[in-house]
């Protein structure tokens, strides 16, 4: 995406920093501070359209994770409810505009954001299979409030500190095998077994299925893509692979799955039919109940759902901030970059944004990383990504046609960058390696986050604690240590109470 000429701003540095001539667009200049962090407005602009480039994946991947084209093909609540991939993917292209507009205007940084990966896994995944979709979304809300309160009072600051560095990895890298698992499963390259071992490679430890095939082929072309540091590689290979997938099932005529065709495609038939761009359907905006998960569950039981989606949003989005802020040269030897306050009160708005318009939570995406790395210094470039964004809300209809094979591939690359939080895990220390540990494999053994954060929490602070590291805990981990025995005891507590 790097231009082979260089514009007149970049010719002339005197321009781009305001001694000699005029700037272009001095207003714009002054109020996103170009000049004065060393950019322009031509490489803001080209950041910018990287960044969308790198991240516009979501807009086709989210529909597929949390909708289906109808209630045979999508993630269906307790109720029997499911959301529409056309809805998805327009509430997916609006939030993400919209906040990646405000993000840049208020906190003037580069990132972008969009619905998180590691959320709407888990709201399919798990916490669906429990609530409605709309009592769902109202957690997500919850969740965000909560984050714009941390954001506003500087508890997050607090409660960032007081969880240990490698247990805020292990986190991101469980989170990332938990994403690589689903990806493997839905695309049938991993499969439940009639006795024997839980799982196996593909059918019978063969890979046999025309699908599964288009699985593995996208996935080596994403993984080559990436690896050669393509500029929207990601969005690349799920553009090519599609692009292979429907001609496939035009020339062999694969079919849907079923009880007759098990090599089938597992839920989009990769097929093209009627028209690709569209109106917008912003049917799902406000479907949302605050506090029917409560109703529903018990307060013990949706407390702990928030307690979840407040702890992934809250580690990820600081985590990534963090990194970005330091890739672009903004932040400071203790990772402080400016406006942080801001940035993180937009951050948590974000998330409640994501549950009002059923989307889910938005948070700040690595990929702005691409951005970045094209020159991206400042909100103007998120403001670019967030346009490009509202833009993308016509090609809805493009949901249908992605088959979940490529999408899963998509899901175990993502679950591979995650992973590679790894590399901030001192192992040496084996009160340190077996939390940890614990934390990673729970989640994609049990298809639970939730499951591994509070295995993660309770083993650190009773390893740690009676290997003489007590007083090196922070008072805040025993609280939710104890809070975590609550939860996993739920079950037996609710029948002792009645419940």
């Amino acid at each position: 995406m790097t231009l082979l000429t260089k514009t007149s701003e970049e010719q002339n540095p005197a321009s781009a920093t305001g001694k000699g001539r005029v700037r272009a667009f001095p207003r714009l200049d002054r109020f996103f501070q170009v000049a004065e962090r060393g950019s322009t407005i031509a490489r803001e602009m080209r950041g910018g359209l990287v960044t969308f480039f790198t991240m516009a994946y979501i807009v086709i991947l989210n529909p597929l994770i949390l909708g289906g084209l109808n209630a045979s093909t999508a993630p269906v609540d307790v109720a029997g409810g499911w959301l529409p991939a056309a809805q998805v993917g327009a509430v997916t292209g609006l939030t993400a505009g919209v906040m990646t507009i405000l993000f840049g205007i208020v906190a003037n940084l580069p990132f972008g954001l969009a619905a998180g990966l590691g959320i709407n896994s888990f709201l399919a995944v798990s916490v669906i299979g429990e609530v409605t979709w709309p009592e769902a979304m109202g957690l997500v809300v919850i969740n965000g409030v909560l984050i714009v309160l941390f954001g506003i009072t500087g508890a997050r600051t607090a409660i960032f500190r007081a969880v240990p560095r490698e247990l805020k990895a292990a986190i991101t890298v469980g989170i990332g095998l938990f994403i690589a698992f689903i990806g493997f499963v839905d695309s049938g390259f991993v499969r439940p077994t009639k006795g024997g071992p839980p799982v196996q490679l593909g059918d019978g430890g063969s890979i046999t299925s025309v699908p599964t095939l288009v699985f593995v082929g996208a996935l080596l072309l994403i993984g080559i893509l990436l690896a050669r540091k393509v500029q929207g590689g990601l969005l690349i290979g799920i553009i090519v692979s599609t692009i292979a997938a429907v001609v496939i099932e035009a020339v062999f005529r694969i079919g849907s799955s079923g009880p007759s065709n098990a090599g089938g495609w597992h839920l989009n038939k990769p097929e093209l039919s009627g028209t690709l761009v569209s109106v917008p359907d912003f049917g799902l905006l406000g479907h949302f109940d605050l506090f029917g998960a409560f109703g529903r569950l018990g307060a013990l039981a949706a407390t702990m759902l928030v307690f979840t989606l407040v702890f992934t949003n809250f580690f990820d989005a600081m985590g990534t901030m963090t990194g970005l802020a330091k890739s672009a040269g903004l932040a400071d030897k203790r990772g402080t970059f400016p406006r942080l306050k801001s940035a993180f009160i937009v951050e948590g708005i974000g998330a409640v944004a994501g549950g009002m318009t059923s989307g889910s939570s938005n948070t700040v995406y690595v990929d702005s990383a691409a951005g970045i790395g094209e020159g991206a210094r400042t909100g103007l470039a998120s403001v670019v990504t967030g346009l490009l964004f509202l833009g993308s809300m016509f090609l809805t209809p493009l949901t249908a046609v992605v088959p979940i094979e490529v999408a899963a591939a998509a899901l175990v690359a993502v679950g591979a960058m995650m992973v590679a939080q790894i590399r901030e895990i001192n192992f040496k220390k084996f009160s340190v390696a077996l939390p940890v540990f614990l934390t990673i494999v729970t989640m994609p053994l049990t298809y639970s986050i939730a499951n591994g954060i509070g295995v993660g929490f309770i083993s650190w602070v009773v390893v740690r604690g009676a290997s003489g590291k007590g007083k090196k805990i922070h008072p805040l981990m025993w609280v939710v240590a104890a809070g975590f025995l609550v939860y996993f005891a739920r079950g037996p507590i609710a029948a002792w109470m009645g419940g």
